[in-house]
């Protein structure tokens, strides 16, 4: 598909808590599909997730993102890839984190489905994925998150 343009918008404080939340307790490989400037991986890698990862189209973002983990003394530790989400294969993930836009969300439902192991658990912010159940939220309007795993999701689809 073409990538549809996402206009970044960082999220805040209580958004990565929030998202994070949902994650605590899990393990296996962390990725943030539109990372911005980086701040849910590294929080990502402060609370054990590891390895974690950012993929980001913006290069500004990157360069951001790999000066915050560096002041972080992270650098080495986590990963900030210029690469097209569309392209990258998850089926190693475990753990996805996904701040992206409405429109995005139903071709990346598609792509979640063929690709993240059945143990894989989806972190959606701001906005839900439309056709999925979440098994657990978290916050309330801005700050809302949401969780999908993706065992559950596939039982659904049946």
């Amino acid at each position: 598909p073409v990538p549809p343009q996402v206009p970044y918008q960082p999220s805040s404080p209580r958004q990565v808590a929030n998202a994070l939340a949902l994650l605590r307790g899990r393990a296996g490989k962390t990725v943030d599909l539109g990372s911005g400037d980086g701040r849910l991986v590294l929080e990502a890698h402060r609370q054990g997730l590891r390895p974690a990862l950012g993929y980001e189209l913006n290069p500004w973002l990157l360069c951001l993102a790999n000066y915050r983990a560096w002041k972080a003394g992270y650098h080495g530790k986590v990963s900030f890839m210029k690469k097209d989400l569309w392209k990258v294969n998850l089926s190693d993930c475990h753990n996805v984190i996904v701040f992206l836009a409405p429109s995005v969300k139903p071709p990346l439902a598609t792509k979640l489905l063929a690709e993240l192991p059945d143990d894989a658990r989806v972190v959606a912010g701001r906005f839900p994925f439309p056709s999925w159940t979440p098994s657990s939220t978290l916050g309330q309007g801005l700050e809302q998150v949401w969780a999908y795993d993706m065992k559950e999701v596939r039982r659904e689809a049946r």
